[in-house]
């Protein structure tokens, strides 16, 4: 049996067409909110407890919007929380890398799931089920690879040992597709990328390390999210 794709573009379809529509019309929301946003925070969280300050830590700073990844035990309990306390907030998994995953990232609240590189089999299987996906890419075989599939918004990762801007600027002259940059990515450079036509945000960890989640430096967070919007304007 073939495989029907839920992608990021507009569907009908008949009977059902209305979920479809339902599915898609959600993953625009999820995508014209990181574009207001610009930069999304990748968090490292080792302990659940730690989730709800750094998640006021991120808010107070004027950046409400988050990928949690799966690098640690507590990411899916710390999404879990995140999404009970602020369910306003732009929640979304990241390192998702089995189908298992991503189910327990969507169950836990996540609205949108990253991946480092694309697997067909996670990807196909967020499609599915209209889960929000933007997977990793850094070739343009890759990009193909989410051509297929109708995606529009794809992870460039890692993006600085990966070309950087002049690989974006070589798949943007060929490919229809905009581009989330992670890897890399700091408050010397991120103005950079989001000149770049086909950028509508990037991933950073440095306005949230893992250190400072960790030692419970909250207000620091706070001050380099508050020191990045400045930068990106």
């Amino acid at each position: 049996m073939p495989h029907i794709y839920l992608n990021q573009s507009s569907l009908t379809a008949g009977k059902g067409g209305g979920t479809l529509n339902i599915m898609t019309t959600r993953t625009s929301k999820v995508i014209e909110e990181i574009k207001k946003y610009k930069l999304v925070p990748v968090l490292v969280i080792e302990r659940v407890e730690d989730a709800v300050p750094l998640a006021e830590a991120l808010i107070a700073g004027g950046l409400p919007v988050a990928e949690v990844t799966f690098r640690t035990d507590a990411a899916e309990g710390a999404i879990r929380r995140i999404a009970e306390r602020f369910p306003d907030i732009l929640l979304g998994a990241g390192t998702v890398l089995t189908t298992g995953q991503a189910d327990r990232a969507a169950a836990a609240g996540a609205q949108f799931l990253v991946s480092p590189g694309f697997n067909p089999t996670v990807v196909d299987h967020c499609l599915s089920k209209g889960i929000t996906v933007v997977p990793g890419i850094n070739s343009p075989s890759q990009v193909e690879m989410g051509l297929k599939r109708g995606l529009k918004v794809l992870k460039f990762f890692p993006a600085e040992v990966s070309g950087g801007i002049a690989m974006l600027k070589a798949l943007g002259s060929v490919y229809d597709v905009d581009y989330i940059p992670t890897g890399g990515i700091n408050a010397g450079n991120i103005r950079n990328y989001l000149d770049q036509k086909r950028v509508i945000a990037c991933g950073g960890s440095w306005v949230a390390k893992k250190d400072l989640i960790t030692a419970g430096n909250f207000s620091r967070i706070t001050e380099l999210c508050k020191e990045a919007i400045k930068l990106i304007g």
